[in-house]
């Protein structure tokens, strides 16, 4: 599917309370550590210079401390100073690709993810120039302290499936397409970083839980459940931001072409999956089986701290000035939200070589959503992915290139 076929955006859509779905099943606690937990934190970040000023005190404005607090509120000082910053870590190697520098250029992430990943696989190295990279090495280095072996196997495997993913939505975001609503659902529960949140509970808790039972299938649904909850309410909130940005890899927009319908009822579309979804998610674990009374009991800790984090994070969607900018959401029934026009440096999307002859045809100003179309920018993008796509394979120069400017700190 392709934006092209998006239909015109009102100027204001309608939200329900998104909490209020949720909060009947998924309790709220905050951790009352958080902020001696930050000071630390804080000053480990601004210490490893990810972002000149202002952008530094931008981003730390979006309350990542918080999402901490009530996404680990029964975690330790020192675990929850880890959990911070992988936080801080997570959403800045996010917004790489999802609106900063490496934005559509899925060359330059996997660039990226090739050097992240060395330090999972050789945590004994020094730490990369690369400033994210950095980041992860002493988050790993901590998460492996005190995590149990498989714990710190999930961890790694999930960084690696999560890192892939944005690689993946990066291809994506270079050709304006849309996956599927069911495509999109499993590629999210990636992108979202679930497989990583729920290794980083185990973590927060020092949980041991032996492996097989994590293979049960009724432990494989409830998780996916659960990723899908914190999930589809950051689509919902987030949405009028990406949109603004021109990224149009979100729920909402592949309901609306799918279905073909306009934004509001998209909106109502997925709030009412969301809705389904903690019915089921109530379902399972209603069937969940025993597996003996102590590992009943790590895992009576484990679903705890899990929905812990999927309520805290869906109240810090409203909470942080990430998504609402500035808005009051104190009263979240019914809010009416104005669509963000588009910003102004927001890269235009483009069409894929296989369409261009049949798009030859639309002026450069025409219309779509409520933004404007420009078909000829697809050659650049092309190149961004087959560019992209040599790197992996390991037939150009580009790509050890560029992982040798990234590590020296020099892209």
């Amino acid at each position: 599917m392709n934006v092209a076929n998006l239909r015109p955006f009102p100027t204001h859509f309608v939200l329900q309370d998104l909490t209020a779905i949720t909060g009947p099943v998924f309790e709220l606690k905050k951790n009352p550590r958080q902020q001696e937990a930050y000071k630390y934190v804080k000053q480990w970040f601004k210490n490893l210079q990810v972002y000149p000023e202002p952008k530094e005190r931008r981003f730390l404005s979006h309350a990542f401390d918080l999402y901490a607090g009530l996404s680990f509120p029964d975690a330790d000082v020192q675990h929850l100073e880890t959990c911070i910053s992988f936080f801080l870590w997570a959403f800045s190697f996010d917004d790489l690709s999802d609106e900063g520098e490496y934005q559509s250029k899925p060359e330059r992430v996997q660039v990226g993810v090739d050097i992240s990943m060395e330090v999972l696989n050789n945590p004994e190295l020094p730490a990369p120039k690369f400033k994210y990279a950095a980041m992860l090495h002493d988050i790993w280095r901590r998460f492996r302290s005190t995590a149990s072996p498989g714990a710190c196997n999930r961890f790694k495997k999930a960084v690696e499936s999560w890192m892939n993913s944005q690689v993946e939505q990066a291809g994506n975001r270079a050709f304006s397409t849309v996956p599927s609503s069911e495509e999109f659902i499993i590629l999210r529960r990636r992108t979202i970083g679930g497989e990583i949140v729920e290794a980083m509970v185990e973590y927060s808790l020092d949980i041991v839980v032996p492996e097989h039972v994590w293979d049960h299938p009724i432990l494989v649904g409830l998780s996916k459940a659960a990723i899908d909850i914190m999930t589809w309410p950051n689509d919902l909130c987030s949405f009028n931001k990406e949109q603004s940005d021109n990224d149009f890899q979100n729920l909402v927009f592949c309901v609306m072409l799918e279905r073909d319908v306009g934004l509001q009822h998209a909106v109502d579309i997925v709030t009412e999956m969301l809705a389904d979804r903690v019915k089921e998610y109530v379902k399972l674990k209603a069937q969940l089986p025993s597996f003996g009374e102590e590992v009943d009991s790590e895992l009576r800790r484990y679903f705890i701290a899990l929905e812990h984090y999927v309520q805290g994070t869906v109240v810090w969607y409203y909470d942080s000035p990430r998504y609402f900018r500035g808005m009051d959401v104190t009263n979240k029934k019914a809010m009416v939200i104005p669509v963000y026009p588009r910003a102004e440096d927001a890269p235009l999307p483009s069409v894929k070589p296989a369409e261009a002859d049949h798009m030859s045809h639309r002026s450069s100003g025409q219309k779509y959503g409520s933004s404007v179309w420009y078909p000829d920018a697809y050659r650049t993008a092309a190149f961004a992915v087959g560019l992209g796509v040599l790197c992996r394979l390991g037939y150009t120069i580009a790509g050890p290139l560029a992982r040798v400017l990234l590590t020296r700190g020099s892209v």
